[in-house]
């Protein structure tokens, strides 16, 4: 089966470079024509995942519609915030006998949608959908080491197809039929990942970082509860696992720009270091509004919110962290 992906990041390369593994013809998009041209000639992507060469099978486009007509399936890898532009171009050239799938982990800009939501709105329930999720950086993907993911879709067979489509090799993709809850683990475990960032930015220690991250899965629970998600989805691969990598690793861009923060450094001073989108600055405005739409209590991420989008000082956050109320671990 031929497979479109669009979007020529690191994560869209690396899924790319996963499929051809597999065996399936792959056109992997992107919208800068200059980009293209230097993924042709030099057979891997020297932007974001240097000297890693691209899997025989893999071929690169510059036309976006003609690339989505052309394909069986299509999976859509571009930040979040261009998620519904390009749904949105593409929509003409969708079928139910298609549908389609996507790796991108934040809600939509302005609106705190899920992603599927906003597709639903453009395309209709006809087309079905699928989000790949989970632990996943992309440089080792691209490496072909050890990943598992998870797969959530609208319908299960739609599921399964994604999934078979990625599965092989190192590579483990499992199913899953709670699309709300594996698009809010992969959202709100940015949010937290800088959170754990700036603790350890400002030289906090391992417990510091121990109990943000449990405190942030309880925070990502609470949330996930009121918008119904099932706790099993939370506490696999979408939640609980994509927390504690993007938490820990350094190729996280989200730990990243936290530990910049904490380091003293401005979010500018940090976003133009690190060079690419961090999808953790926006959702965390996100993340913040549907705690206050769902009377949820989300202390940690709206501390984020707060140092990045109201200019409030990192160590004030941290002693507001600190001084909350003595409470029960469990609600």
């Amino acid at each position: 089966m031929t497979v479109a992906v669009l979007g020529a990041g690191s994560w869209g390369t690396a899924l790319a470079m996963q499929l051809a593994r597999c065996g399936h013809p792959v056109r992997l998009w992107a919208r800068d024509a200059e980009h293209v041209a230097a993924l042709a000639e030099q057979r891997c992507n020297q932007r974001y995942l240097p000297g890693i060469e691209f899997p025989d099978g893999l071929d690169v486009a510059a036309d976006l519609q003609q690339t989505a007509a052309d394909a069986d399936e299509i999976l859509v890898a571009v930040p979040s915030h261009a998620f519904t532009s390009i749904v949105s171009a593409i929509a003409a050239d969708l079928d139910p006998a298609r549908g389609l799938s996507w790796a991108c982990k934040g809600l939509e800009p302005g609106t705190g949608r899920f992603l599927h939501s906003a597709a639903q709105d453009i395309l209709g329930e006809r087309i079905p959908l699928a989000v790949v999720t989970g632990p996943s950086f992309a440089a080792e993907v691209a490496r072909n080491l050890p990943t598992a993911v998870t797969v959530a879709a609208t319908e299960p067979e739609h599921g399964r197809r994604v999934a078979s489509l990625l599965h092989g090799g190192s590579f483990r993709a499992y199913t899953s039929a709670d699309i709300v809850g594996a698009e809010l683990g992969g959202a709100v475990k940015n949010v937290l990942a800088v959170a754990t960032g700036i603790c350890d930015g400002m030289g906090l220690g391992n417990n510091a970082r121990a109990a943000l991250i449990t405190r942030g899965l309880a925070e990502m629970m609470r949330l996930g509860h009121a918008l119904g998600a099932q706790p099993a989805t939370l506490t696999g691969l979408a939640g609980m696992g994509d927390l504690v990598l993007t938490c820990t690793g350094d190729l996280s861009r989200n730990r990243r720009l936290g530990l910049a923060l904490g380091s003293a450094k401005s979010v500018q001073q940090a976003l133009d270091e690190i060079g690419q989108v961090v999808e953790g600055v926006g959702t965390c405005e996100e993340v913040w509004r549907l705690g206050e739409a769902h009377n949820v209590e989300l202390p940690i991420s709206e501390q984020v919110y707060g140092i990045i989008h109201k200019g409030w000082d990192p160590s004030e956050g941290v002693r507001r962290l600190l001084a909350r109320e003595p409470k029960p671990e469990t609600d």
